[in-house]
């Protein structure tokens, strides 16, 4: 990405340059709003900081030029002291941000980084809505949340997304965006059980140069780089309580406080968060803030399993064929009965990756049930299950397996986490849910 420079003042251009071109960033200069006009590229320039007082073609009326050829195109203005009601006024009319005069060169970097990120998250947004997969189903079960999603879209409210894994949360999460007043602006995704408890609160709100060991540089945060549009926050029953209560801040206050600064950056953003977990239950077992799921929960909104939807399963079956086999296939009758019923433990993503084994590995053009066995898995013992009693509830097998993983681990409930594939902290809130009594 390049930055255009432009300043009727030789010596701001070459320091502003040099300063910019010190931190990393590619710049191009043009002397004066004309010249800005005649070297402005949109195939490389995804920037312009500009001064708004120039002769003859002034930082407006250049804007509102480079806004007709590329409508959105990040503008930062630079105004001379004094002058904050014509910046506010570059502001209303659309430029991205301003800056006063005098002014640091950090100040001018970090500007410069945040509308690049932004300008970045737009191209994404935009290629993404261009192939962006719908979300299918003709299922009555369905078609009720997809209009119940179609209705929130609209309205500004926070949207808790439920759902077990594999069931197309984040695809719900950027329906609601594309369908809503702020689709043009950035969608932002953060998967809160990708990134350690310790990092998260500096990814979400940003941190300053030297906040902490590492921190080599200023970093904008999630928050500031979804500035007008919409975060994602996924896998949000796995957030530390601590950002818990920081999130809560933002939400309220409408403000990021940046770690390793003093300044607190306001931000307008959307919040649609998702969990396959049930934060009803974490919040009575104290792992998760009652306060923050009353702001997040708003609308809420159930994505049905696939085992609730399977008249769905042929519809999805020949979409991912389409997508992902290189030869024409055809599902038997007999191989689609046996889809539908199967339990889908992992879901939609469970059945695609099924399709695009098959489509790999299968013999011949039609599909049948002997077909779908996974083939190269081990088989698992099964004989703990074998002594299940019939008609046992779902929840009394998760209690079940519980109590019977830590018996394995000798009662160790870090080792039993990792054997269940679940962090520690939700392990112990399950235990105490169940009222499993350690020894």
């Amino acid at each position: 990405m390049s930055i255009l420079l432009v300043d009727d003042d030789p010596t701001i251009l070459e320091v502003g340059a040099y300063n910019l071109r010190k931190s990393g960033l590619v710049v191009e200069v043009a002397e004066n709003g004309a010249d800005a006009l005649a070297r402005f590229d949109p195939a490389r320039h995804q920037l312009v900081i500009t001064d708004l007082s120039m002769p003859e073609v002034d930082g407006m009326e250049l804007m509102v030029a480079l806004h007709k050829r590329v409508p959105g195109l990040p503008v930062v203005m630079v105004t001379a002291h004094g002058s904050i009601d014509r910046a506010v006024a570059a502001m209303q009319a659309g430029a991205w941000s301003f800056i006063e005069k005098p002014f640091a060169r950090d100040q001018l970097t970090l500007v410069a980084a945040r509308a690049l990120e932004t300008a970045r998250l737009r191209a994404d947004n935009k290629r993404l809505r261009s192939v962006e997969r719908p979300i299918l189903g003709s299922s009555a079960e369905m078609q009720r949340t997809l209009e119940r999603v179609d209705r929130v879209a609209a309205s500004s409210a926070s949207v808790l997304v439920i759902g077990e894994s594999g069931t197309g949360k984040e695809l719900v999460a950027r329906r609601i965006h594309a369908r809503s007043t702020r689709s043009d602006r950035p969608f932002v995704a953060v998967n809160c059980a990708a990134i350690p408890g310790e990092l998260l609160e500096a990814e979400l709100f940003g941190h300053a140069k030297g906040a902490f060991t590492g921190a080599i540089s200023a970093r904008p945060g999630r928050f500031r780089s979804a500035h007008g549009g919409t975060l994602f926050l996924d896998e949000l029953g796995e957030m530390p309580l601590a950002v818990q209560g920081k999130l809560l801040r933002v939400l309220q206050e409408g403000q990021v406080d940046v770690v390793g600064s003093d300044h607190p950056v306001s931000v307008d953003v959307r919040v649609v968060a998702a969990t396959n977990q049930d934060l009803d239950a974490m919040v009575q077992a104290k792992a998760f803030r009652s306060d923050l799921l009353f702001r997040l929960d708003v609308v809420r909104v159930q994505v049905p399993a696939l085992r609730e939807r399977s008249d769905d399963i042929p519809l999805l079956v020949q979409s991912f064929l389409e997508e992902l086999s290189p030869r024409a296939l055809i599902f038997s009758d007999a191989a689609m009965v046996s889809l539908k019923k199967r339990l889908w433990p992992g879901n939609v993503r469970e059945l695609r990756n099924l399709v695009e084994r098959v489509s790999i590995l299968a013999p011949g053009p039609i599909i049948e049930p002997r077909d779908l066995a996974p083939g190269d898995r081990p088989q698992q013992s099964s004989a703990w299950l074998d002594q299940l009693p019939e008609g046992i509830s779902l929840v009394d097998v998760e209690a079940q397996l519980i109590a019977h993983v830590l018996v394995k681990e000798s009662w160790n409930v870090s080792q039993a986490a990792r054997r269940l594939g679940v962090p520690r902290h939700i392990l112990a809130y399950r235990i105490q849910k169940y009222g499993i009594a350690l020894p």
